[in-house]
């Protein structure tokens, strides 16, 4: 879907949906605004792996890390949420558990299920995780200001829609 390099040369190179040269309907102008936006993320997300590198973590990590400061989470809601087999949970939650990361306490519930908790150590990665993952792509910050607040305003109305 897009270059390496984040720019958006391809996207006036491509020919237009219909595939012969002729301009989209103006009423599929959702999903002209949706491949975009897709592809803006797409094209951003290929750098994922290496930002969380820095924090030498797998890519999978850092999402569970995001994950986590919502608060306690089951680790068969997080197999759920990783969409795998629950035994692959373990192992990756072994490897934050010995990083000091995270720790399994047993729920008041039910003591079979197993619930991750972020350390202190672990909420602070994840925050200087989070700061790091918040900082927009060159594509985004060197926007006007102007077209900056219109794109936060309609992505505040997108979201307050869900």
């Amino acid at each position: 879907m897009g270059d390496m390099n984040g720019s958006s040369e391809h996207l006036e190179r491509k020919k237009p949906a219909d595939g012969h040269g002729r301009a989209e309907p103006e009423g599929d102008l959702p999903r002209q605004a949706w491949t975009l936006l897709f592809e803006l993320m797409h094209t951003h997300m290929r750098n994922f792996p290496a930002l969380a590198a820095e924090f030498d973590l797998s890519p999978v990590q850092a999402h569970v890390l995001r994950q986590l400061g919502e608060g306690p989470l089951a680790m068969s809601t997080l197999a759920a949420y990783l969409s795998c087999d629950a035994s692959n949970v373990t192992g990756l939650v072994d490897r934050l558990e010995a990083r000091g990361l995270v720790v399994r306490r047993s729920s008041e519930q039910d003591r079979r299920v197993k619930r991750l908790v972020l350390t202190d150590e672990g909420a602070a990665l994840r925050e200087r995780l989070l700061q790091r993952m918040s900082e927009p792509p060159e594509a985004i910050a060197g926007m006007a200001d102007e077209d900056l607040c219109a794109l936060r305003d309609i992505m505040r109305r997108a979201l307050c829609s869900q």
